[in-house]
């Protein structure tokens, strides 16, 4: 029999930092990758941050799904 494509599962997740968006994604992918197997992919769906009282940014909220191949049944 061939080989079958992947199939995934997609898992919302929101990843935050007080330095960049990008630190805010890693964190996310990070995070998801110690409880999940298999990561393949991310897709940020929304982006928004907390702004301090001097009128600075105080952090980056990113909301990403990510996608994970489920294992193949034995």
């Amino acid at each position: 029999m061939a080989e079958s494509s992947p199939i995934y599962r997609i898992v919302e997740v929101t990843g935050t930092s007080s330095e960049s968006v990008t630190d805010a994604i890693a964190n996310a992918v990070t995070r998801a990758s110690k409880t999940l197997r298999n990561l393949d992919w991310f897709n940020v769906e929304d982006i928004r941050g907390r702004i301090a009282e001097d009128g600075s940014i105080a952090s980056f909220q990113v909301t990403s799904k990510i996608g994970f191949r489920l294992e193949e049944p034995d």
